[in-house]
């Protein structure tokens, strides 16, 4: 019922919004893209997910080989398009991603380990962009204003991201999922389903440690490729700006915008879609930043068709790799 309430009040200051700055200003932004210029906003997305589909095959360890580079792509693809249509805060489709390895010859208990290692290290790259992103608005906005308490507020908040990415970390080197089990115990709390799997759940635990332990490498690895990622989403902000900004694109800029504007999508998960809130942020650091109304709420729209984009991509991969789950929560099996 809450959602629905948040999706309403979402729903109503997109069109709020829209309203206010005037459709036809908005569609003569548009108009004069062109074909070219809507592919080449794309590429930059295409590479994100490159990059951290790579960034996800490193913390596979010994089973990267057993799984092609395209059909990763493809389950990542697959995962991350259940993630942004479902209401699971962004982490429903890293089930699907272990169930969607295990016809590759993954086990399901490394499937398991590597994406939660993976959302683990794509966090912390995305931390440590959304900081960049912070110091450099710091430098080319200046101290003055409004703006500057904003991002006071960000850094503040950032920060306090980090803290809790920090002690996940430590929970996981501890044992995520038998620390779980055992803290329902103690508040006498039985679950069945996991009572069964305690050793299943205490050898994925112990693979999790092993990752971080013996794998530091590839830890380090996955964090670079995931903050490339990252960036290309900056490379993204760049060139739609290129395009409806009159030129006005600076690299710096688009870093600092790209990154709040995570941070902005980040902090408002609990809105389906962030719908709303999403529009909204992006238009204010858009004029933060210099921008008028109308190349802010149409960068807010470009970046909304591209999603549309790879949502329709992962719905075409999801059925191409079978992912519809039968009754008994296996992935279907299509020739």
């Amino acid at each position: 019922m809450l959602r629905r309430i948040l999706f309403l009040v979402g729903l109503l200051t997109f069109s709020g919004l829209i309203w206010h700055i005037g459709p036809v200003r908005i569609v003569d932004a548009v108009a004069g893209l062109g074909p070219i210029a809507g592919v080449v906003i794309l590429l930059p997305s295409l590479l994100m997910y490159l990059l951290e589909a790579y960034g996800w095959r490193l913390t596979l360890r010994q089973y990267a080989d057993a799984v092609s580079f395209g059909r990763l792509l493809a389950i990542r693809t697959a995962g991350e398009v259940v993630n942004m249509t479902t209401p699971t805060a962004y982490v429903g489709g890293e089930p699907l991603k272990a169930m969607l390895l295990k016809p590759s010859g993954v086990p399901m208990i490394e499937g398991l380990a590597s994406v939660i290692t993976a959302k683990t290290t794509m966090t912390i790259a995305q931390v440590l962009f959304i900081l960049l992103g912070i110091g450099l608005a710091f430098g080319l906005v200046g101290s003055s204003g409004g703006g500057h308490a904003s991002l006071l507020a960000a850094v503040v908040g950032v920060g306090l991201l980090l803290f809790g990415i920090a002690l996940f970390v430590m929970v996981q080197r501890i044992g995520l999922f038998l620390g779980l089990l055992n803290v329902l115990r103690w508040c006498r709390i039985r679950i069945a389903y996991l009572e069964a799997r305690e050793d299943k759940l205490r050898e994925l635990d112990r693979t999790i440690l092993d990752f971080y332990t013996r794998d530091r490498r590839a830890f380090v690895l996955s964090i670079s490729f995931f903050f490339l990622g990252w960036l290309a989403e900056a490379l993204e902000v760049f060139v739609i700006l290129h395009y409806i900004g009159g030129g006005r694109a600076d690299p710096l800029a688009a870093v600092a915008i790209g990154a709040l504007s995570v941070f902005i999508k980040g902090g408002t998960f609990f809105i389906p879609g962030s719908l709303g809130a999403q529009e909204g942020g992006n238009l204010l650091v858009l004029v933060v930043f210099g921008y008028s109304e109308v190349v802010g709420i149409t960068f807010a729209l470009l970046r909304r068709v591209r999603e549309l984009v790879w949502i329709a991509i992962g719905l075409l991969c999801l059925a191409g790799l079978g992912g519809t789950l039968t009754q008994t929560g296996e992935p279907s099996q299509k020739p």
